[in-house]
């Protein structure tokens, strides 16, 4: 096995927002951005000295207008996937409780989604391979 190039590794930490219907919060990502268009699970890149359940109550707020704390935030998997020029390594955690109504505040259209209709909305490479765990816990 030869070794390939060091790979910066991006540490993202994504989140499944869960409703009282049971259905999942997509954002799409906006134009502009590297992979337009494909839909996400919210959360963001993890910032120097914050750890991912910091990084998601910073980034569902600034993205959805939305409070949560680290205690309504539950692990339930990741996604490890090796893009052409880094290593994305991104945590997946669930939440069930938060406060307000998440809407875009980027622009970026949004849908509350069921689980058995994931697949219907074409995600990046990373977010897909997380979809059969959501579904077995919804």
């Amino acid at each position: 096995m030869t070794p390939s190039a060091p790979r910066k590794v991006v540490l993202v930490a994504a989140c499944a927002l869960i409703d009282a219907d049971g259905r999942i919060l997509l954002a799409q990502r906006p134009e502009g951005k590297a992979l337009a268009g494909l839909w996400e699970f919210p959360g963001g890149k993890v910032e120097p000295g914050e750890t991912p359940e910091e990084t998601l109550i910073r980034e569902l707020h600034e993205e959805l207008g939305i409070t949560t704390k680290v205690a309504c935030l539950a692990p339930l998997t990741f996604a490890s996937h090796a893009y052409d020029d880094f290593h994305l390594l991104m945590p997946l955690y669930v939440c069930r409780r938060y406060e307000g109504t998440a809407h875009g505040r980027e622009g970026q259209a949004l849908k509350w989604v069921k689980p058995k209709m994931l697949r219907d909305y074409p995600m990046p490479p990373a977010d897909e391979p997380l979809i059969p765990y959501l579904m077995d816990l919804l």
